[in-house]
């Protein structure tokens, strides 16, 4: 059965049906999945023109003259690199002080000149004013720059401002659903929704937008709905990775997190450099970073910055998904000249400050 469905009652649904008519359907158990889509930022203008999102940039037949993008985030970010590399003259507007926002400021900055290493021009503490048409296939952008306003004319404008979950035809409030002031599902730890019965996965309920997000949300729902499990997101530790050239891979706690957390913690940093393979490869741009608890020495959290960052951060996970204390992979012995080796160096060098 394929419609568009919304709550009609706490545990009932009406379909309106693509093939015609509507049709009532009721259950004890409500999953809902609806994703969410790029959001749409209130700029003044910006219905007047046509721009590109995640999904249409893609569909591009071809390569910009001079792609435009709004936001500094993981979106933005890749495809900045992406189409610079392409040949297309770049321009970011990011409106806080750094790309990357929940990042550190080491990780930020170091992303950030590798990207101009590529061509790609950034500006920081920008907003977006107004967004006009240039003429034959091009756009203006008019933004707000410390040094005062400013006019960008590019052929094209990406929108890569964050997310807006698919909510608002769902009628929640019919089903005593409970939403936060964006418009996301608010959910329990095992995603039970303030509805009893009623669960939220994936992107509609907020937090991060990835893919295996979504699947361990099902492994939740799975392991205490069909297993009589007792699981939930408590403590989960979510890997990112910016898909980059080379790759940012972070997991668990950043430098500022930790610290606003009151938590003790020592940094170990190693920069590509250093690293066997990374001079190998001849690509030594980036580093390798732990924040490790002082008292108990267990890793709280990493960011690796280099070549094949994403991978290399996989053994740092597991590493923290089975508490391993830091000097296990300092002392462990990795087959040379991997990255994973570099580890050792790493925690080496934090012993060695």
């Amino acid at each position: 059965m394929f419609g568009q469905a919304h709550f009609s009652g706490p545990k009932t649904l009406e379909v309106q049906l693509n093939s015609g008519g509507t049709r009532a359907i009721a259950a004890e158990l409500i999953f809902i999945n609806t994703g969410a889509r790029p959001a749409r930022p209130l700029i003044e203008g910006i219905d007047s023109v046509r721009t590109l999102n995640s999904t249409a940039i893609m569909e591009l037949e071809r390569v910009p003259e001079h792609l435009l993008i709004l936001g500094g985030g993981y979106v933005g970010l890749e495809f900045a690199q992406l189409f610079r590399r392409f040949g297309s003259q770049v321009t970011i507007v990011q409106r806080g002080p750094q790309l990357l926002a929940r990042e550190d400021d080491d990780v930020a900055e170091a992303v950030a000149a590798i990207l101009r290493e590529d061509g790609v021009e950034m500006l920081l503490d920008t907003a977006a004013m107004r967004v006009g048409s240039g003429g034959s296939d091009s756009v203006e952008l008019t933004v707000y720059t410390p040094e005062g306003a400013r006019i960008l004319r590019g052929s094209h404008l990406l929108v890569a401002t964050g997310r807006t979950p698919n909510t608002e035809y769902l009628r929640l409030e019919a089903a005593g659903v409970q939403v936060d002031a964006r418009g996301f599902i608010v959910v329990s730890e095992r995603l039970e929704t303030s509805m009893p019965g009623i669960y939220a996965l994936g992107d509609v309920k907020g937090g991060p937008a990835f893919t295996h997000i979504a699947y361990d949300d099902f492994r939740i729902i799975r392991a205490n709905l069909l297993e009589g499990g007792n699981v939930s997101t408590a403590g989960r530790l979510v890997p990112y990775t910016l898909f980059i050239d080379p790759q940012l891979g972070r997991v668990g706690l950043t430098e500022q997190a930790a610290r606003a957390q009151g938590r003790a913690f020592r940094v170990a940093k190693l920069p590509m450099r250093r690293v066997a393979r990374a001079m190998a490869l001849d690509e030594q741009r980036g580093f390798m970073k732990a924040i490790v608890d002082v008292e108990t020495n267990q890793i709280l959290g990493g960011a690796i910055l280099g070549v094949d960052g994403g991978e290399v951060l996989g053994v740092l996970q597991m590493a923290m998904l089975g508490r391993l204390p830091y000097p296990v992979l300092r002392e462990a012995v990795f087959a040379h000249p991997t990255l994973v080796e570099s580890l050792n160096n790493l925690f080496m060098a934090m012993d060695a400050q």
